[in-house]
């Protein structure tokens, strides 16, 4: 696309002042992302993207429901004396024409978001104070839409965090041996099956209504989160994902991450071990802001969800190593089961420490609890 293309589209949005500079943006591997310098001082920069629509296929869907969700978040910033519904919600910018998304002449769909100036945000929690704000960001986020009825929203990318059809798709997977992977992946294939019907268990406590359906954003990466100058948080994005889920699938997806020392695709699987004082640190930030509204049955899920997260995506990736890489982006011959026996090994960690993770959740939620007033956060 031409720089003559851009600035069509650009100018077709509803924005302040005159952009004065182009440029690709972000580590993102879905959206493709530009940060516009405004020209005029004092006035926005702006995030534009380009929606991926072969991820996300009902675009308006997505936007309404980015749309819903921003503007609940704000109402509760502006009632909340200690937050700035600018800084700490994003404001999605409409088009001249009133839509929130623009179609250009080859039917790509295009966003538009002021950008978040003097922010950061880190691919790698390094420090406990970033775990607790990692923490008290996705604590909040729940908090503050956990009275927008999830009926409300649709499922932006279907049956993405369910279990019973990411192994519904290893079966098919495997049955077909599309590539002729399958004689090589037997003791991976054994782990994962041995713990299928374990693993149904968030699943099925929803389904009977034991856990509530929450609206949850469903991609707790921390770089979803933007700390502020402070090294405090500041705003939570990447909304793409917002929709209909169980807070154990958000926790357990933010822990995924924090706790493993090694990498998600770490080749020595003797450096993935548990950093236990992180995974603290954003649990006790996590409960302080979710006190006001989760309920027993959610608290005693959430370690169900630190094992399945891990376990649901060594499933992914297995099933794309089958099916001969069509789905994640490889480096090289054999890189997602490279992935999926990384995540295997850190399911085993979870496992052989999973009393001791659980105990730090219901201490931290007691003492949380048995005294809000003492927790200095």
């Amino acid at each position: 696309m031409t720089n003559l293309d851009l600035y069509d589209i650009i100018n077709a949005f509803n924005i302040r002042g005159k952009v004065g500079g182009v440029k690709v943006y972000g580590s993102g591997h879905i959206n493709d992302t530009y940060l516009l310098k405004n020209r005029e001082p004092g006035l926005p920069d702006y995030l534009l993207q380009k929606i991926n629509d072969h991820v996300f296929k009902d675009v308006e869907g997505l936007m309404s429901n980015i749309d819903q969700v921003i503007s609940h978040l704000k109402r509760k910033a502006i009632a909340t004396p200690a937050l700035d519904p600018e800084l700490n919600v994003l404001t999605l910018v409409k088009c001249k024409n009133g839509r929130l998304s623009l179609v250009d002449n080859n039917g790509g769909h295009w966003r538009m978001f002021y950008f978040m100036r003097e922010t950061l945000s880190y691919d790698q929690v390094s420090t406990e104070n970033q775990a607790l704000q990692g923490g008290l960001a996705f604590g909040s986020f729940l908090s503050a839409l956990a009275d927008l009825d999830p009926a409300l929203l649709i499922q932006t990318i279907p049956d993405f965090l369910n279990i019973e059809k990411r192994l519904r798709d290893l079966d098919i997977a495997m049955h077909a041996d599309a590539v002729g992977r399958l004689p090589s992946v037997g003791e991976e294939m054994r782990f994962l099956l041995e713990r299928s019907s374990k693993m149904m268990n968030i699943l099925q406590l929803g389904r009977a209504g034991v856990l509530p359906l929450r609206i949850t954003h469903n991609d707790t990466k921390f770089n979803n989160v933007l700390l502020g100058k402070d090294d405090r948080f500041q705003c939570v994005i990447d909304l793409d994902t917002v929709m209909p889920g169980y807070t154990a699938y958000d926790f357990g997806d933010a822990i995924r991450t924090i706790i493993n020392q090694g990498s998600e695709d770490e080749k020595d699987l003797s450096k993935i071990r548990l950093n236990i004082p992180l995974f603290t640190a954003f649990t006790r930030g996590f409960l302080a802001k979710t006190l006001s509204f989760l309920i027993e049955q959610e608290v005693q899920s959430l370690i169900q969800g630190v094992l399945l997260l891990p376990y649901m995506q060594a499933v992914r990736f297995l099933t794309d190593h089958l099916n001969g890489d069509i789905y994640y982006k490889i480096n090289a011959k054999g890189h997602n089961l490279q992935r999926t026996r990384a995540q295997i090994q850190l399911v085993k960690m979870l496992e052989e420490h999973v009393g001791e993770l659980n105990g730090i959740i219901l201490r931290e939620w007691t003492n949380i609890k048995n005294t809000p007033s003492a927790i200095k956060i």
